[in-house]
């Protein structure tokens, strides 16, 4: 049996900072953008005390002396350096990987009688990125890689850091909790168009008629809600598609 298992980075960048600061580990740290104008990744800690992402930092200047939090510039090289020794160490355990962003990747994972059960492997590649890099991570696993997702806001919250949703009983339990903002590909804008049809939690949506979902959310939301029903519409990308730019210029 197979299942996807998504590998998050935990505050990356604070992570990555930690790394070479080790006083930092149990202080709240916050790193900011470029020109240093906005947060950008938080220790929990941080998360702790309210203050959100992407507030700009001449807006939290009195909570920052007041909790003496740590702030530091953005240094993408080094971010850059640590994210390529993670997906290295991440390669060790399948041959199926997609790195998806600087700090999170999908891995194709098998379990069988020849080997460790789903749980096992995760808390095994959870342990050894951690060992190997010294950078915290989370591990969601699931039969898709929208359910891997679900599954991996759930582990960050989990004792072992590790969350297996391949079971569908499971499933049933997790998506009637989960909000549907919170599911992967829906933003605000597709969110309350399904609510003004009643549509309010994950389960909700992947119980939708297939036919409806593509009439309203094109063929992207009739894959969506085959992914929740547990079925892979979504393959890995294992190479990556070359990003496009674009250019405003006044020539």
């Amino acid at each position: 049996m197979k299942a996807i298992a998504l590998i998050d980075c935990n505050n990356f960048y604070v992570s990555c900072e930690r790394l070479f600061e080790p006083k930092l580990n149990g202080r709240p740290v916050i790193v900011l953008s470029n020109n240093d104008g906005c947060v950008v990744s938080r220790s929990q800690e941080v998360k702790d005390l309210g203050i959100p992402m992407g507030i700009p930092l001449f807006q939290i200047r009195e909570q920052v002396e007041q909790y003496k939090i740590a702030v530091y510039s953005s240094n993408y090289t080094l971010y850059g350096d640590i994210s390529s020794r993670v997906h290295e160490a991440i390669s060790h355990f399948s041959d199926q990987v997609e790195n998806y962003s600087i700090d999170e990747a999908f891995a194709e994972i098998e379990a069988n009688h020849h080997s460790k059960s789903f749980m096992d492997s995760g808390i095994e590649m959870r342990t050894c990125v951690k060992r190997w890099t010294g950078i915290p991570t989370s591990v969601g696993i699931g039969p898709t890689k929208t359910l891997a997702k679900i599954a991996g806001d759930i582990a960050k919250k989990s004792p072992t850091g590790v969350f297996n949703l391949t079971n569908t009983r499971l499933q049933d339990q997790v998506l009637s909790k989960t909000d549907i903002i919170d599911v992967w590909g829906i933003n605000n804008r597709t969110a309350a168009k399904l609510q003004k049809i009643g549509i309010f939690s994950a389960k909700q949506l992947r119980d939708m008629e297939l036919r409806n979902a593509r009439k309203m959310l094109t063929v992207v939301g009739a894959r969506l809600v085959e992914e929740l029903r547990g079925n892979p519409s979504l393959p890995l990308e294992l190479i990556q598609p070359r990003k496009k730019n674009i250019c405003c210029s006044r020539s």
